[in-house]
């Protein structure tokens, strides 16, 4: 609860009422930041291109930007928040809230409110391909065709059991596909169904990309599933959830800090769960490129 010696701060609140819990949360995040010393100015968004347009047009009658929604509402801030360096408040009401669960940004509305009014600071990297951004991961193959696939209203229905369940229904659509990789003075050409490539750490709804990644330690972290089919990646389930998938035989797997993907068909490019792109596949970093409120250091 704010204090009435403090200055009320002037906020530009961004809610995706698409977003699974979005539509009937809206007026407890709404009362729940003026509680707090918000002033909010609530655009209106059209759509997903709008987001970032909308933060430029307003940056200069607010001290920050909250976003309430999940993983695509903050993507399609991403633009926005780097012209303008305005810090960014995260509210997760999304299905997967990857990028949320790397900042350690919890789900209860609540909490999250209280760190964005605590105003502790951290500044993280973007990762870009032909000029689109992603926080968490892009993705082509598998991921890109589930994205391609899964309704919002799935997602809205069957939170992140959707990606279960739309990942059934088109396993037996997944075939290697051929993939050429330029980075680092290394070309290689290998058969994958799925080539990710990561700037945080999660995606997929609690995914690791690498158990070790941070989306501000200036890397992006690459595997590739080089199996025959969908079928044999089950069995790399479990290091996939842990993010240890390089350890295993047929994941190819680097750090890398620009790559160039190719393959022989135009292939969708999965970012933050939307496809926006398709290659070949032009990846690089934008470091110190966008600053959020996250928890602070625990004492002790």
């Amino acid at each position: 609860m704010h204090s009435t010696l403090q200055p009320r701060r002037h906020a530009l609140f961004i809610l995706n009422r698409n977003a699974r819990r979005a539509a009937q949360m809206a007026e407890t995040v709404e009362d729940h930041l003026r509680q707090s010393g918000f002033d909010l100015i609530i655009p209106q968004i059209n759509g997903s291109r709008d987001v970032s347009s909308a933060i430029v047009e307003f940056a200069q009658d607010v001290d920050c930007v909250i976003v309430a929604g999940g993983d695509g509402t903050l993507n399609a801030s991403a633009e926005g928040l780097c012209k303008t360096r305005l810090p960014l408040g995260i509210v997760p009401l999304g299905t997967a809230n990857d990028l949320a669960r790397t900042l350690g940004i919890p789900g209860e509305i609540e909490a999250a409110v209280n760190i964005i009014s605590a105003s502790q600071c951290r500044t993280i990297d973007l990762g870009i391909v032909n000029d689109q951004p992603f926080f968490n991961v892009a993705s082509i193959g598998f991921s890109a065709m589930l994205a391609a696939h899964l309704t919002k209203r799935a997602k809205s229905r069957f939170g992140v059991l959707g990606y279960a369940i739309g990942a059934l229904q088109i396993a037996s659509q997944s075939r290697p596909f051929t993939v050429c990789l330029e980075h680092d003075g290394i070309t290689e050409t290998f058969k994958s169904i799925q080539v990710s490539v990561g700037n945080g750490r999660y995606y997929g709804g609690g995914m690791q990309i690498h158990e070790a990644a941070e989306p501000d330690d200036k890397r992006l972290y690459v595997y590739s599933l080089n199996v025959r089919n969908w079928l044999h990646a089950l069995f790399l389930l479990p290091s996939l959830r842990r993010g240890m998938q390089r350890r295993h035989a047929g994941v190819r797997a680097f750090e890398t800090h620009a790559l160039v993907l190719r393959s022989h068909r135009p292939h969708d490019i999965n970012t933050d769960g939307e496809v926006k792109t398709s290659t070949p596949g032009h990846f690089s970093l934008r470091t110190n490129a966008v600053t959020v409120f996250v928890p602070g250091n625990e004492p002790g």
